[in-house]
């Protein structure tokens, strides 16, 4: 096995990235996701606001290709100053 990894590719993998509930937030989201899954349907991305309303987690499911792509994404979310944890 080329990959160290037990998921088989392509399939569909859901990323849980949680940060601040402030404005631009989903937005910014979308565009770090859509540079590492093209196809990725920003309509299809869940949002699910904590129970104070101080911060917002968001369901993005892509279609993943590689582990390398996911390593990509993962890194670049876990980077961006809006997003405080990925899943």
């Amino acid at each position: 096995m080329a990959d160290d990894t037990l998921i088989e590719f392509p399939c569909d993998f859901p990323l849980k990235v949680m940060g601040k509930a402030e404005e631009g937030f989903a937005q910014a989201i979308v565009e770090v996701v859509v540079r590492h899954a093209p196809d990725f349907d920003a309509g299809r991305m869940e949002m699910r606001p904590s129970k104070a309303g101080n911060y917002l987690s968001l369901t993005c499911t892509v279609r993943a290709t590689s582990k390398a792509q996911l390593d990509a994404l993962y890194r670049d979310l876990t980077s961006h100053p809006m997003v405080k944890i990925v899943l």
